[in-house]
């Protein structure tokens, strides 16, 4: 998937159907002089549904898709017919997908499973046919209810990328450089800041034909669950990834702080994130001679309170042992309470 076709943020105007009008007929037969009444009940009008559709990565199939209307029920009919229901529209989503009301900023819905439906907005119920309102004081009601009007909403849909480990690392730190290593995704690659701006999903292929998918997500600067940068875009896609892997390159002034910058901004965005497995790769080791990686370990050793390991995605050094590390840490039994 091209960086152009990823589409993670639409918002929509949808409008489910007004229900049908009761009948309000009277009986009315060649030997029947007085009949009554036979007039059937309004269909319900339809529904709009998102629908969760495992084999979507994205939102671009609705890029373009701002109004979205279901069909009216039909009116009832004589000899107590019910009129048909309107037709449902369903919204296909991919897993991951954030449903907000625009207006409230309220979560309606969070889609995460295969399957999962929900209903946007509630199609209109049809009107009870003038059969239902026959007493023994009023033979022959003529009237009917008309058809309850549907519903509109100004909806919000977000995705969340669903991955099992999530890049995390402030631009040019080698993510992209190591998602095209390790996976066959072909994210673009630049020797400048912000050359992903939107999330790139790879599958990386494990031993005995298992696999775990990897994203790549747009790099963290200072301030960026404030909104700088490219702020909540980025911060929300790294909510539902299991494991985060922090990506600094050997190169970098102090290796220590910028980690604490980045643990820093999640922490800010969400404390929930901290709660995630992480490891720290350190990339573009083959800069670094065995005295230099030397001396940095031991400095590491001190200053780093989480694991760490020194990977080239160029050199391809580390990228066996990376790999063997983070599925140890995507399946590790669970800690019982």
């Amino acid at each position: 998937m091209t960086e152009g076709n990823f589409v993670d943020y639409v918002k929509m105007h949808v409008s489910s159907g007004k229900g049908g009008a009761g009948s309000a007929h009277l009986r009315r037969e060649k030997f029947v002089a007085k009949g009554g009444p036979d007039g059937g009940d309004g269909g319900r009008g339809g529904h709009i549904i998102a629908r969760a559709n495992p084999n979507l990565w994205t939102l671009l199939h609705l890029k373009f898709k701002r109004h979205i209307k279901a069909g009216h029920g039909e009116n009832g009919g004589k000899q107590t017919s019910t009129g048909a229901d309107g037709e449902d529209v369903y919204i296909e989503v991919p897993l991951g997908t954030v449903i907000r009301d625009t207006e409230t900023q309220e979560i309606l819905k969070e889609i995460t499973e295969e399957d999962q439906e929900f209903i946007i907005a509630e199609g209109g119920m049809g009107g009870l046919g003038n059969s239902h309102f026959k007493t023994s004081t009023n033979q022959t009601p003529r009237y009917a209810q008309p058809g309850i009007d549907g519903q509109e909403v100004d909806v919000t849909l977000e995705l969340k990328v669903l991955a099992d480990v999530g890049l995390v690392g402030f631009p040019n730190a080698g993510k992209s450089t190591l998602l095209s290593v390790i996976t066959a995704a072909k994210p673009k690659i630049a020797n400048y800041e912000f050359t992903t701006l939107k999330p790139n999903l790879g599958i990386v292929q494990y031993r005995d034909f298992q696999t775990f998918v990897i994203a790549d997500i747009p790099g963290i600067i200072e301030g960026a669950a404030e909104g700088k940068g490219l702020g909540y875009r980025f911060l929300r896609h790294i909510e539902r990834n299991s494991t985060l892997l922090f990506m600094i390159p050997a190169d970098a002034p102090d290796i220590t702080e910028q980690y604490q910058i980045l643990l820093h901004e999640l922490e800010k965005y969400n404390p929930q994130l901290l709660d995630k497995d992480r490891l720290i790769a350190i990339t573009k080791s083959d800069m670094l001679d065995a005295e230099l990686k030397a001396e940095l370990k031991e400095e590491l050793d001190k200053n780093l309170p989480i694991e760490y390991m020194f990977i080239s995605s160029v050199a391809q050094q580390g990228l066996t042992q990376l790999k063997d590390r983070l599925w140890a840490m995507l399946n590790r039994p669970a800690v019982e309470e």
